[in-house]
């Protein structure tokens, strides 16, 4: 018999992701019986909103999750990494939102559009783990044609707002645009240049490959969640002067042969998708429509005339929500519904 409402926990609560965590809990009416809001000792004490209600935030310790069910984690690696165990050990189940876990392989990594499946691996440590923002929009979008026609390889290049970076990067571009109106100098602390009109190729630090954390965590989660480590994928992630939504140019070979169509066909009635294509109207996916939006958005479906069997798609999402915090409470949705009590 299922539980009337359940204890949930968000570490990380007044950071942006926590925030919208708070807003999806509400939104999707998510069986909430307790909320115990967490985060470090500068934020203990402040009040913040859920349906109404005024809720402190407390510290977040080893001891925070005492009768907790769901913990969602979104306060970095490091306090993933340090709390998270705790929160396991109280008995909670953990969706964390960092990268601590992802690569873990005894830790599920999950996108519920995707590979509902492996939430049932938690019972191993308590823990399931939330990808990145990039690679889970991607994958909502590509599961129906992998599942289709198969995929050999993905080429991606991505167009991230700065959101991804968290609130100063946020204010760092509006202060930026606002300096360039002015005629004043711009200062750049958030980013190594200048973020307001430009684009940065360059997300998260660089490996010795050349290639960037960011881009190589595209192609080892693409490979964990589809489980085929053969798939071939390869990623150039780029900031760009968007405060929300992910877009994304994603070009991938099939094994069989997919028409553009038969895409179209498919993205219409895929979960969590939305298609916007209609090029002779100027419709197609735009990061300014998907701010605040459930749905990931497909668009410029086409064949790549390049090879025999290639489809060209642009995928925008609102990374906060897709991509960090409605992904993380779909997990709990599914966790309570299929694993709970």
């Amino acid at each position: 018999m299922k539980q009337e409402g359940y204890n949930v926990a968000i570490a990380g609560a007044t950071g942006a992701v926590g925030g919208a965590m708070l807003d999806v809990l509400a939104r999707r009416n998510f069986p909430v019986k307790e909320l115990r809001l967490l985060a470090s000792e500068r934020s203990v004490g402040k009040v913040l909103q859920f349906k109404g209600q005024d809720i402190k935030v407390q510290l977040l310790d080893d001891n925070a999750f005492a009768g907790i069910d769901v913990a969602l984690f979104s306060a970095g690696a490091q306090r993933s990494l340090d709390f998270a165990p705790a929160a396991a050990r109280a008995g909670a189940v953990v969706v964390d939102n960092s990268s601590a876990y992802r690569m873990d392989p005894e830790i599920p990594l999950v996108v519920p559009e995707v590979n509902p499946h492996a939430i049932a691996d938690y019972k191993r440590h308590g823990i399931i783990a939330n990808p990145n923002c990039s690679t889970i929009q991607m994958l909502v979008a590509l599961k129906p044609i992998l599942d289709k026609v198969g995929i050999k390889r993905i080429v991606v290049s991505t167009y991230q707002a700065v959101s991804g970076s968290g609130n100063p990067a946020i204010e760092e571009l509006k202060s930026q645009v606002k300096a360039y109106a002015a005629g004043d100098k711009l200062e750049s602390s958030v980013y190594p240049h200048q973020i307001a009109f430009n684009c940065l190729p360059h997300i998260d630090s660089f490996l010795e490959s050349g290639y960037t954390k960011e881009e190589m965590k595209m192609v080892n989660e693409t490979r964990k969640i589809f489980e085929d480590n053969s798939i071939g994928v390869t990623a150039t992630t780029v900031r760009v002067p968007v405060i929300y939504g992910h877009s994304e140019s994603v070009n991938i070979e099939t094994k069989s042969k997919i028409s553009a169509q038969e895409v179209k066909d498919l993205m219409k009635t895929a979960a969590g998708v939305k298609l916007v294509d209609n090029p002779a109207n100027n419709e197609y996916p735009l990061a300014l429509d998907c701010e605040g939006k459930f749905d990931t958005l497909v668009g410029r479906i086409r064949e790549d005339e390049s090879i025999a069997n290639g489809i060209n798609m642009w995928i925008v999402s609102d990374n906060i929500l897709k991509g960090a915090a409605l992904n993380a409470v779909q997990i709990a949705e599914v966790l309570i519904a299929d694993h709970l009590g």
